[in-house]
């Protein structure tokens, strides 16, 4: 590939183009979501709780700012400080804050606001979280590297004898998520680093646990020797993108040492007995920011039809077709489908070729012939020109390929 072409598939590029997202000075490394960035969002946000609820997930929300106390017990104050954003509260010397660089000591305190039997785990709590980190600022590179991020994180306390199946379980959600793009997703387990809480008897039952999982789930996997987090092993999903880029995506991770013991998660044995859960750490795409970006740049800005901000555009030849234009648009939205009228005054030709830089999915022509015959000109983005069909023949067409989610 070119440095033309490349700088073509620059996500940002993209971004400008499709009038998703920008970068401001003021917020270095946060991007500023515009309209048709937030569609995008919230339709990956609309399919992950939809999963999540078939799966058994409980959604919660916790804050955004909480005393370092918290990251000190966790062991983040001692291994990831320089990532964290912190301040003494102006109004109370002795109040010492920390603005969240990661969901999951909080997701204990909901944990423990119970108490929690047996028979209450496996607990599956999900969180899509607003996260911060200090990033280098010579590190930033659009939505790849950014300090504001949002993740599609939760935690799941089991008991030891659940663990398998419920990576397994993971893994099979990963892989239905992925095959939408057409991505297939390769694992690596990465293990013990040389800082790290916990004995070696811990991680090693932790490391054969993820091993086993992937085992059964029938997939490869490679090893990455000491690149584990510091509290537990994790497998960690990779992608191959259309330009032959390796992606570090979604992750799970078996902690039997950070949040079990640190925090005091106990359950009440059937025995009667207190113990402790293993906890795992899950994301299926990471964050949305760098996967949005990835996705961006894997496809050219071609996005599947259900993540397209815009997924049908009407532009007609002249002002005599209006009337039907802005028919022809409102029956399409009817049908659920985001549809633009390209109401300017250009010639057809600049129309279709300003719908076609913004990747728009389904491009609607209509003159005279069509006007006359009640019709439509489907043009489409992958599958090139459909030619003429009736208003109801478009809309199942649309409406089947937004039931497939394929890309």
């Amino acid at each position: 590939m070119d440095k033309k072409e490349a700088k073509m598939r620059d996500h940002r590029e993209i971004g400008q183009i499709l009038d998703l997202f920008s970068f401001q000075e003021i917020a270095p490394g946060a991007p500023f979501w515009h309209n048709n960035g937030m569609i995008i969002f919230k339709e990956l946000e609309k399919y992950l709780r939809a999963e999540l609820d078939k799966n058994g997930y409980e959604e919660i929300s916790t804050p955004i700012m909480v005393k370092k106390d918290v990251f000190e017990k966790s062991g983040h104050w001692e291994h990831y400080r320089e990532n964290i954003f912190y301040f003494d509260n102006p109004r109370d010397k002795n109040e010492h804050l920390v603005i969240k660089p990661m969901n999951c000591p909080e997701s204990t305190y909901v944990y423990n606001s119970k108490i929690r039997s047996y028979k209450d785990l496996p607990l599956r709590l999900a969180e899509i979280g607003r996260l911060h980190r200090n990033e280098l600022s010579g590190t930033l590179g659009g939505l790849f590297r950014v300090r504001q991020i949002t993740m599609d994180d939760a935690h799941i306390y089991a008991r030891p004898e659940q663990v398998k199946e419920e990576v397994v379980a993971i893994i099979e959600m990963t892989e239905r998520f992925y095959k939408m793009f057409r991505l297939e997703p390769t694992y690596v387990l990465a293990t013990r680093p040389d800082k790290a809480l916990g004995t070696k008897e811990d991680w090693q039952l932790a490391e054969k646990a993820l091993e086993e999982a992937l085992q059964s789930a029938g997939k490869k996997f490679s090893v990455a020797k000491g690149e584990g987090a510091f509290y537990g092993p994790k497998i960690e999903v990779h992608l191959n993108d259309s330009q032959g880029r390796d992606w570090q995506m979604g992750t799970a991770q078996l902690d039997l040492v950070m949040l079990p013991k640190q925090f005091e998660t106990y359950y009440m044995a059937e025995d009667g007995s207190k113990k402790l859960p293993w906890v795992i750490h899950r994301a299926i795409f990471g964050s949305f920011e760098r996967f949005i970006g990835m996705l961006l740049e894997h496809t050219d800005g071609k996005l599947p039809l259900w993540l397209s901000p815009v997924q049908a555009e009407v532009v007609n030849i002249s002002e005599k077709q209006d009337d039907y234009a802005r028919d022809i648009t409102a029956k399409i939205s009817a049908g659920g489908i985001r549809t633009k009228w390209s109401s300017v005054n250009d010639t057809i030709n600049k129309k279709i070729r300003e719908a076609e830089i913004r990747r728009v999915p389904y491009i609607v022509v209509i003159g005279d012939k069509e006007k006359d015959n009640k019709t439509v000109n489907v043009r489409h983005y992958t599958e090139g020109q459909l030619g003429e069909m009736t208003i109801n023949d478009l809309l199942k067409k649309i409406t089947t390929e937004l039931e497939k989610k394929i890309s």
